[in-house]
Formats: structure tokens, C-alpha cells, sequence
């Protein structure tokens, strides 16, 4: 009787039975498949992450063209081109244009460092977009020429209890516009 009730086993001491160099080479072939494919699929879902570096142009109130690639600003929503909001005395601005216009003036101050994650639903990439030491996205949330979309929710209470950009007028989040006004 051996010690501490192990006994003996022809398969080795924990009773596994060896198989031979083929099986064990295509159990570790598969092994390194299903690590790749996981890999390629975290890869797919997170999206590259990369930097694009130049001069960029406003498309709209949260998209960018910069490098001859179109990118929309991650974490925020500034509202359509052609949406309008209500100033306080009934008169429509149009604050699209603006948040546009806005976004095109802190463009013209010099060049942009965008670090592009994923990508969003229509193929651009959702990028996070600064110029030195200003984060682009933040600002125009807290100058209120977009609202948080996900990020930047101090920045979106900062704006509405400042009362700036949209935060002036009656308006419909980007979103629900959209929605409402389909093209």
C-alpha cells in the first residue's frame, strides 16, 4: 500500500493516460486558433487605436475631416446642420450652423491630435480630438455647442447651469431630432 492512499497507476501519478505526439499536437494547434480568433475579435470590437495629426475641418457641429478622413467627435452630440432651437423671445436660431461654425473657429487655431478608437455604425472613426492642452470634445460641450453623449457629463451641467450656447434656448437633443427628421 503506498503512503497517504496514492497507489500506483501504470498512467502516470494523477492516473491521466498518455496520448500520443499527433493528438497533443493538434489539441495545441487548436488551442492557438481559438486564442487567435479571440484575439481578432476583441481587435474587431475595441477597433485599432491609432493618432491622426494635421489640419482638420469642421463637416458639422461633431464631425471632422482631417487627413481625408472622416471622424466623428467621441462622447458628444451637437445638433444636425439644419436643426433650429428657440430663443428665449420666439425667434428660431440656428444653432446646427452654429455649433458648426463653433467647432470650424477652434479648428482654425491650429493643429489637431486625434486618437481614433473605434469605429461608429457608419464606418467613421470615433475620435477624441485635441489642440495642445485643450480637449476639443470637452469644449464644445462646456461652451454648449453640443450636449454629453455618453462622456463629459460634468461639462453638460457646467453649460446648462451657465445657460450657454443651446443651453439659452428651447431645444430637442440632437438625437431626437434626428429621429423625428429623417432624411
Amino acid at each position: 500500500m503506498a503512503p497517504f492512499g496514492f497507489g500506483r497507476s501504470r498512467y502516470g501519478p494523477f492516473g491521466w493516460r498518455r496520448v500520443g505526439r499527433p493528438v497533443d499536437f493538434v489539441v495545441a494547434l487548436g488551442l492557438l486558433g481559438f486564442l487567435g480568433l479571440a484575439g481578432a475579435i476583441l481587435q474587431y470590437r475595441l477597433g485599432p487605436a491609432r493618432e491622426l495629426v494635421g489640419a482638420a475641418q469642421a463637416i458639422d457641429g461633431d464631425s471632422v475631416r482631417l487627413l481625408g478622413e472622416e471622424l466623428r467627435l467621441e462622447g458628444i452630440d451637437a445638433p444636425e446642420y439644419r436643426q433650429s432651437c428657440t430663443a428665449r423671445d420666439g425667434r428660431p436660431v440656428a444653432c446646427g450652423r452654429e455649433a458648426r461654425r463653433a467647432l470650424q473657429a477652434m479648428l482654425a487655431r491650429g493643429v489637431t491630435h486625434c486618437e481614433i478608437g473605434k469605429a461608429d455604425r457608419y464606418g467613421r472613426g470615433l475620435a477624441r480630438c485635441r489642440q495642445g492642452d485643450t480637449d476639443i470634445n470637452a469644449t464644445l460641450v462646456r461652451e454648449g455647442h453640443a450636449v454629453s453623449y455618453g462622456a463629459y457629463r460634468a461639462e453638460e451641467d457646467e453649460a446648462r447651469a451657465a445657460g450657454r450656447g443651446i443651453w439659452a434656448t428651447q431645444f430637442e437633443r440632437p438625437e431626437a431630432w434626428r429621429r423625428s427628421h429623417p432624411r
